[in-house]
């Protein structure tokens, strides 16, 4: 077996891992013993399916040059689903570690991940409009949202309380588009042994992933008494 098949097949349990655990954190007690160590296998599984899918994007555009410009533009997708998954669940994380900070942060690893998200999203929908690949052209939007409201978030004081809770579900969850996004483009087809799938397909799982954000938003504001103007952050 080679090294990109190995990896490839890493890659493959890494992210049926993280689809597969993903829900348990969203419905179970907040912070209990279930969602903090269910969580860790999810931040470890997208880890994991960051750095192969990084392997393996670099792998294919430069070990492999001979391949179709399609095939050259999704190695492009694979290299910004490792960004993406890799800031996403990073951050995730580093809310948690920073969460009673009262001023801008600025580590040059949180800013650092978070501008590599934003550039890493230019370039890959740079790369969609001259390969005329519909989803490196649109799908990136995602990861100029998450980016750019990663850099606020740190180079901001925080505004209200509990800003750490709103960032850590809303970046894990961004962190499963980008999962599932994959899932729906290069899995499911596979495993159904059909060619392609629809494109309206492969942006489904942001078009109802994104809203659940606002939705769990809305909702933890109303719990926790938090109004968009008030300006006390805890």
């Amino acid at each position: 077996m080679s090294l990109f098949s190995m990896i490839l097949l890493i890659h493959i349990a890494a992210g049926f891992t993280a689809l597969t655990v993903f829900w348990i954190p969203l419905v179970t007690k907040k912070g209990g013993r279930v969602h903090r160590k269910v969580g860790w296998v999810y931040v470890w599984a997208m880890y994991t399916v960051a750095a192969s899918a990084l392997f393996m994007g670099l792998y294919r555009l430069f070990m492999e040059p001979q391949r179709s410009s399609m095939e050259q533009a999704f190695s492009f997708f694979l290299l910004f689903i490792a960004v993406l998954s890799a800031a996403t669940a990073w951050m995730g994380i580093r809310v948690l570690r920073l969460k009673r900070r009262t001023k801008a942060h600025r580590s040059p690893y949180d800013l650092g991940a978070a501008g590599l998200l934003v550039i890493m999203s230019l370039v890959t929908m740079a790369v969609g409009w001259i390969y005329d690949f519909a989803l490196l052209k649109f799908f990136p939007i995602l990861g100029l949202f998450l980016g750019s409201g990663q850099l606020s978030y740190w180079l901001t004081p925080p505004k209200t309380r509990m800003h750490w809770y709103f960032e850590h579900y809303g970046n894990l969850i961004g962190c499963s588009i980008a999962t599932i996004t994959a899932f729906v483009v290069f899995g499911a087809p596979r495993l159904l042994n059909i060619s392609s799938v629809s494109i309206w397909l492969w942006f489904l799982p942001a078009a109802v992933l994104t809203p659940l954000i606002y939705s769990f938003n809305a909702y933890y504001r109303k719990k926790f008494n938090i109004s968009k103007s008030r300006k006390t952050a805890s």
